[in-house]
């Protein structure tokens, strides 16, 4: 489609043009009695200097040179004046934007002692008239609106270049949000599914109102998940806006969570009211800290959860009491509570302490007024 937009295009490039030189030339020639009145072999001449123009754009510089030495043996003829040279300036235009003003000029500055030398070598004596002052103008004035095309046209290529990169950011930048909130989303439902159906299993001969227990937080925390994965997906699929943002509103629930594991949670302080950036990013690397304490530690029985705000700082800090904390291996989660800290401009720290594993989150606030 694009080629044959192309061709289309240098067809009208080169008979339009054609056709206005010779009607143009053809009127001309019953005003301009001395000169020889239009042929075949004259209609031939300036049709075959107008046709290398079909190739202009792919061959800029030798059409350019063909089409003007045509043009000017014409104008040495003795057939009618007429306005060929829009022939030349066509193809002197496309080269300057196809090759530069460079090219373009030294090809010009040949084209002009071409005619300087014809011009001698047919007994003319050095005259600089006005022919040859319209001549310079000539050129000058095309190289110089070819050239702003050329500049407009790398414009706005460089335009739509920055356009498509920063559309290519910013759908970067949703799929990591998007793949970051599935995985804190399935990673927790999962992992609380997973320590609740082992307790089901472990108690279901000897205490089974504990395995009910434990079914109906499997049962809970599935249908959580499921409805965090719909509501993801209901965004995936309208691309209208964010879904549900995640808050420490729903603090006491998340603790829940982790409490119906057999984990003791303590909560120290509270977050406050946060600009909802802050508040989201906050909730899901609490989430995530859990999820990793019901994952990874080894044996742990409690965790504490402290909030903090100073220096326009807010504060998250999780540690549990997992005997053996080692290094964390990176992994999704780690490298997603990082990446949502970083993009808020605070830092995430997960590291072993003395008694178990902590992790630190300091998040920026904002707040109105400052």
């Amino acid at each position: 489609m694009w080629r044959g937009n192309r061709f289309a295009g240098d067809v009208v490039l080169t008979v339009v043009p054609m056709a206005f030189v010779l009607g143009v030339t053809t009127a001309a020639g019953h005003f301009q009695g001395s000169a020889h009145p239009l042929d075949a072999l004259g209609y031939g001449w300036l049709a075959a200097a107008a046709l290398p123009l079909l190739l202009v754009r792919r061959f800029p510089l030798p059409v350019f040179v063909v089409v003007y030495c045509a043009v000017l043996a014409y104008y040495w003829s003795d057939y009618p004046n007429g306005p060929a040279l829009v022939l030349p300036t066509i193809a002197l235009f496309v080269l300057t934007r196809r090759r530069g003003p460079l090219v373009a000029t030294i090809a010009a500055v040949g084209a002009l002692l071409v005619a300087v030398g014809v011009h001698f070598a047919t007994g003319g004596a050095f005259l600089f008239n006005a022919s040859a002052a319209l001549i310079v103008v000539w050129l000058t004035a095309v190289i110089g609106i070819g050239t702003a095309a050329r500049n407009r046209g790398a414009a706005i290529r460089a335009a739509r270049e920055r356009a498509a990169e920063h559309q290519y950011r910013m759908a970067e930048q949703e799929r990591l949000r998007i793949a970051r909130e599935v995985h804190d989303v399935v990673a927790h439902s999962l992992a609380m599914i997973n320590v609740q159906a082992g307790v089901a299993a472990h108690v279901a001969d000897r205490r089974p109102e504990q395995a009910v227990e434990a079914l109906r937080a499997i049962k809970e925390a599935s249908a959580s998940a499921l409805a965090d994965l719909r509501a993801t997906v209901a965004v995936l699929r309208s691309g209208q806006g964010l879904g549900p943002a995640p808050s420490l509103r729903q603090l006491d629930e998340l603790l829940d969570h982790a409490r119906a594991t057999g984990l003791t949670v303590r909560l120290h302080g509270a977050p406050g009211e946060l600009p909802a950036p802050v508040d989201g990013a906050a909730y899901r690397i609490l989430q995530e800290s859990l999820t990793n304490v019901v994952r990874h530690a080894h044996e742990p029985s409690e965790v504490d959860v402290s909030f903090g705000r100073s220096n326009g700082m807010l504060s998250v800090r999780i540690r549990d009491n997992g005997r053996d904390a080692g290094a964390p291996a990176p992994g999704n989660g780690l490298r997603g509570m990082s990446e949502r800290a970083a993009a808020l401009g605070g830092t995430v720290r997960a590291a072993p302490v003395d008694g178990g594993f902590e992790v630190r989150a300091e998040l920026p606030v904002h707040e109105e007024g400052r």
